[in-house]
């Protein structure tokens, strides 16, 4: 797969969006940068136990559970007091506490929530549902240890326009990729691509190779050009998220975790609530105790991509490629918001920090 190099010239910011196309995505997409996210582990119980899961890592799971409705109103009206927009509701699995979930999408009314797909979500919780899918049947089986999990998980949100099917990537279910998204695209579903990303001390199976970040690519880069309707992707994704650096030392992470800095964006707004409604700066990303290093998660990228406008903003390719990333990462996680076309219809080199 070739990659765009798009040139050393560095264009004004007005001539780059005085394209029209250019000009028309980035007013749709601008209208979005008043989200400010946090997340909330919602309950330490799971319905399954996979090999590699990043809840049942580091000290997070071991947080007493606070099921009072009341306290988690309260933190919810204060979270929106501070300023938090989009809620992610996540944890071992928030479908087993309907009734707090409940209470964040009535507090603060953009949010999504990430589940396994085993139960039901009740639909006046009106959030964005990820659906995380690990490979084919019988590979979940060996890896999440549950019998037929992509029809349980397709009957539970047939006709549901607020799931999207979340397929992660490892080194052994890349060929599944086709058949999964086959059958989702048979039945009327939408997809999106993550990576697996090593929880810390983990080095089984999952874990990345060169080899198979390589394959990876490939595999998203024709789903991607055989299922545009079905797959919510770009091929800015595709660089940013198999690219041989993980995330951090690509485009330098902006979670709390990894960002000293207090003085904006997420740095001073992010928190990571555990499920005694507790937080810690040291330890709160997206994805708490993932190996930096090796991240390459989708829901990192979401904020660590799209914070880099300025560094993408140098010339009509790149901005380009930056805004598919942004279009994608809001149709993906806001309820409601359509995806447009990829502008960018080749991948292109991620530019470096200055």
């Amino acid at each position: 797969m070739t990659v765009q190099h798009p040139g050393t010239t560095v264009h004004r910011f007005s001539d780059i969006i005085a394209d029209p196309a250019i000009k028309e995505r980035w007013e749709k997409v601008r209208r979005y940068f008043y989200l400010r996210e946090s997340t909330y582990d919602m309950t330490n119980r799971c319905t399954i136990r996979c090999e590699g899961c990043y809840y049942f890592t580091g000290e997070k799971q071991l947080a007493a559970e606070n099921r009072d409705e009341s306290a988690w109103r309260a933190l919810m009206e204060a979270e929106q007091q501070r300023g938090i927009t989009f809620a992610v509701l996540a944890g071992a699995e928030p479908s087993l506490v309907p009734e707090l979930c409940r209470i964040c999408a009535d507090i603060i009314p953009l949010g999504t929530i990430a589940t396994n797909g085993l139960k039901t979500m009740p639909p006046d919780i009106d959030y964005r549902i990820h659906i995380s899918v690990w490979g084919n049947d019988q590979t979940s089986r060996a890896i999440r240890k549950a019998d037929n999990m992509l029809v349980r998980q397709m009957a539970n949100y047939r006709y549901d326009p607020r799931a999207v099917f979340v397929y992660t990537f490892t080194p052994g279910n890349i060929d599944e990729a086709r058949e999964v998204t086959r059958e989702l695209a048979e039945h009327g579903h939408q997809i999106t691509f993550n990576m697996f990303s090593a929880p810390l001390g983990y080095h089984g199976p999952l874990r990345h190779t060169r080899h198979s970040l390589l394959r990876t690519r490939e595999v998203m880069a024709e789903l991607l050009t055989t299922y545009p309707k079905t797959v919510l992707f770009s091929w800015y994704n595709i660089v940013a998220h198999t690219h041989e650096r993980g995330l951090h030392e690509v485009f330098s992470c902006s979670y709390p975790r990894m960002n000293p800095s207090t003085a904006i964006g997420l740095g001073r707004s992010f928190r990571q609530y555990r499920t005694d409604l507790r937080w810690d700066r040291d330890a709160a990303c997206c994805v708490p105790d993932t190996d930096c290093a090796d991240c390459r998660h989708y829901a990192a990228g979401s904020a660590v991509v799209t914070a880099r406008m300025y560094r993408h903003a140098t010339d009509p390719i790149t901005f380009s490629a930056w805004l598919d990333y942004v279009d994608t990462y809001l149709a993906v996680w806001v309820r409601g918001y359509e995806k447009g076309s990829n502008l960018c219809d080749a991948p292109v080199v991620p530019p470096e920090s200055h």
